[in-house]
This record gives structure tokens, C-alpha cells and sequence, in this order.
């Protein structure tokens, strides 16, 4: 076959997984509108669409409203067929999923807790849970187009390197754990991906300068810019949580003192939970054994959202000092929106009262005057959410 030929089915196979990223992004489309968004011809359009029906990977979805004269097709993918492996990593615990391609979870989502720091056997233990949740799943490795771990850390996305966790900086972990599932691995740091599930289904949606949030165990923060995800000169923006707040602040896990991490993270209030509980505090959390934090953790925001006053004091409290830092950002950033995302997106109706009066605070008023605070209708899945859609950023001719 000669390299003209080839060039040009390279070609037409690019622009299928053009069509292929819009569907899974944007739903329903017609032809009219994929050739407008993709500037091409609705002939070419036309034609990608069949070779992609006939792969079984687009299907005709019914018609759009009538603007006059005969409805046109709607095109969509099919869920079934084609899957993306979806892990979302915290400093605590891991989640594992897999989604289809109409952005479903498939099956039950695995979670387990596994501690990162100082854990040589975390990447071991990571290859093993997520080989044994996809052979439950009964589907074969060839149907998966990717998979996308999101994991806290320094990560270099390009090179696969994580310099936190799961190794020294020195094993490409991209490469590492495509072979030890048999799937197309990327990664990239769990804040970058919670902005880029927001960007891609949430709030910050169709926005141009968004900060995204992170309120898990640590915080973090993902930063949309000029309506693309922002990742600074080599990668590593959006450290939040390591902003100094407090001159004689309390130690942080990266080793200096006053973060705000170290102050306010979900992980601080659990361990005042715990505290509570062997104190013998009037709370409803009483009944919980303050040896498994993570459980702890879970246990705060459920009663919190109930009402129990020790656990949305203690959250509110926290959300004080999340809301003293947030100034800090808008300050610099001037942004559209700030988007509370994240595992605690669960009680985020109770931060957004105590971040508010933070900003009122600290805040120069025209800055913030115009600025939308809100919380994520997809904040406790986003991660997973995020890592499909790095994998499908990424989809290419090898697909």
C-alpha cells in the first residue's frame, strides 16, 4: 500500500475519532452540526458516520426538532461495544470503575482503602485490584479504548511520572501499568482531572476561567484558563493546598509548617472527629470507631448533612480558612467561577455559608462582585468522570 494511501486512511480514521471525542462530549448531534463544529463538508461528514455505524461504534438516535422542512437525524454513540477503565486515587482510598461510551457506569464501582504515603506496595496493590475488577467484569481488555488513573502528587502527564507516589519519579507509570492491564494507560494529577470533568460535564462547562475546588482528604485545586485546563510550566500547577497561611501553623505532610492543607483538609476535621469521639462528645458519630479515619470521614459528612451540630461546626470551621485562601485566588486569578468539587462536594451546601462569609472577609468586593460560587452535581464521582475524559482526549488512530 502506497504512503498516499496510507496517509489518507490515517487521515479519515482522525477525523472519525473526531466525531467519535464530540459525540461522547456533547450527546446527540446531527450531521449539519458535526460538520459545522468540525468545519468539513456534510458530504465527508456523511461518510465518516457510515464507516462509523458500521463499526458499531455510532448509532442514528431518532430527529431533532423540526426549524422547518424534513427533522434531521440525530447521531450518538453506542454505549455498548466500546469501554474506558475509570480509577480515581486519593492519599486514603482508591475507586475503580468502568464506563461506557454514553458516559454510564458499568457494574459496581470498587472502592478500597489504600494509603499512599509511604506505601511501597501502593502500585502493587493498585495493578492487582484494578486486573481483578475488570476480569469481573467479564469484558475483554481488546474493548477498551484506554484507561485513566487519577492520582494526587506532582504528576508529569506527559512523561507518565508521578514524583509523590506510587514510586520515585523514576518508572514511567503510564507505561508500567498499560502492560500490567493489557490497556492504554494515562494519568494525570486527581485535581487536574476533577477540572477536567467539570469542564467536560459539570458547572464549568462552556466557561472560560474557572477554579476548581478539590475538597477531599488533602485540597486541591484544577485550573481552567481560557477555557483549557492549565497546568503551568512544567506541569505542576494548582499546589492550593500548600499556600502558607499560618505563620506558626501545624506540620504538613510536605514538610512545612502553616499549610493550608495541614488546617482544613477533610482529613484534619475527621481526625478532630476522632478526637471528639474518645472525648466523649455529644455527636450522633459516637457510635463510630475513631480508628478507621476513612470511615470516620464518610461518617462526618452523612450526619453533617442530618444536622449533627459537632460535625458541621467542625466543617464549618474548615471552610472558613478554605474560603481565607479562595480569596487569595480570586485575587490573583480574577475567575468566572469557583466550583467546590471533590469528595466533599457532599456537604458543600454546608461550606458554601462559612467560604462565602470567608470571601465577604478578605475579598476586594469588585473583584468577587461578580464572581459565582457554587458546588458540583458531580463532585463525588468527578475524578472518575475526569479520567474517561483524559483517555478520550487522547484517543487516536491506534483505537
Amino acid at each position: 500500500m502506497s504512503e498516499q494511501v496510507l496517509g489518507k486512511k490515517r487521515s479519515s480514521q482522525l477525523f472519525k475519532n473526531e466525531i467519535v471525542k464530540l459525540l461522547y462530549y456533547e450527546g446527540e448531534m446531527s450531521c449539519a452540526d458535526l460538520g459545522k463544529a468540525l468545519e468539513r463538508s456534510i458530504p465527508t461528514v456523511n461518510t465518516a458516520l457510515l464507516e462509523l455505524i458500521a463499526d458499531g461504534i455510532v448509532v442514528e438516535f431518532g430527529f431533532a426538532p423540526s426549524k422547518g422542512g424534513r427533522r434531521p437525524v440525530l447521531y450518538a454513540l453506542k454505549a455498548q461495544g466500546k469501554y474506558i477503565l475509570s480509577v480515581a486515587m486519593d492519599q486514603l482510598v482508591t475507586k475503580v470503575a468502568i464506563i461506557d461510551l454514553k458516559n454510564n457506569f458499568v457494574g459496581d464501582i470498587s472502592v478500597f482503602d489504600l494509603p499512599l504515603l509511604h506505601n511501597e506496595q501502593a502500585l502493587s496493590i493498585l495493578i492487582e485490584r484494578v486486573n481483578a475488577h475488570l476480569d469481573a467484569s467479564g469484558i475483554s481488555r481488546t474493548e477498551f479504548i484506554g484507561a485513566g488513573i487519577g492520582v494526587p502528587g506532582f504528576v508529569d502527564m506527559v512523561d507518565g511520572l508521578n514524583y509523590t507516589y506510587l514510586s520515585d519519579g523514576n518508572i514511567n507509570l503510564r507505561e508500567y501499568i498499560s502492560k500490567a492491564i493489557e490497556i492504554p494507560t494515562f494519568i494525570d494529577n486527581d485535581s487536574s482531572l476533577i477540572a477536567l470533568a467539570e469542564l467536560r460535564f459539570g458547572i464549568a462547562k462552556e466557561k472560560e476561567d474557572v477554579m476548581v475546588i478539590n475538597i477531599g482528604w488533602g485540597i486541591g485545586l484544577g485550573m481552567i484558563v481560557n477555557g483549557k485546563i492549565f497546568r503551568g510550566h512544567n506541569g505542576l500547577a494548582g499546589e492550593f493546598s500548600h499556600i502558607p497561611l499560618y505563620e506558626d501553623g501545624k506540620l504538613c505532610s510536605c514538610g512545612k509548617q502553616g499549610c493550608l492543607e495541614a488546617e482544613a483538609s477533610l482529613l484534619v476535621v475527621a481526625n478532630k472527629v476522632a478526637e471528639g469521639i474518645k472525648e466523649q462528645k455529644v455527636t450522633s458519630l459516637s457510635s463510630i470507631s475513631p480508628d478507621n479515619i476513612t470511615k470516620v470521614g464518610e461518617a462526618l459528612m452523612e450526619e453533617a448533612n442530618k444536622g449533627d451540630q459537632f460535625a458541621v461546626q467542625l466543617l464549618s470551621d474548615a471552610a472558613y480558612q478554605i474560603g481565607k485562601a479562595i480569596s487569595i485566588l480570586i485575587h490573583i486569578m480574577n475567575p468566572e467561577a469557583i466550583v467546590l468539587s471533590g469528595r466533599g462536594a457532599k456537604v458543600g451546601k454546608i461550606l458554601l455559608a462559612p467560604i462565602q462569609q470567608a470571601l465577604n472577609k478578605f475579598c476586594i468586593p469588585r473583584l468577587a462582585a461578580n464572581m459565582d460560587l457554587s458546588v458540583s452535581n458531580i463532585g463525588y464521582n468527578a475524578e472518575l468522570y475526569g479520567a474517561a475524559a483524559l483517555v478520550m482526549d487522547h484517543y487516536n488512530n491506534e483505537q
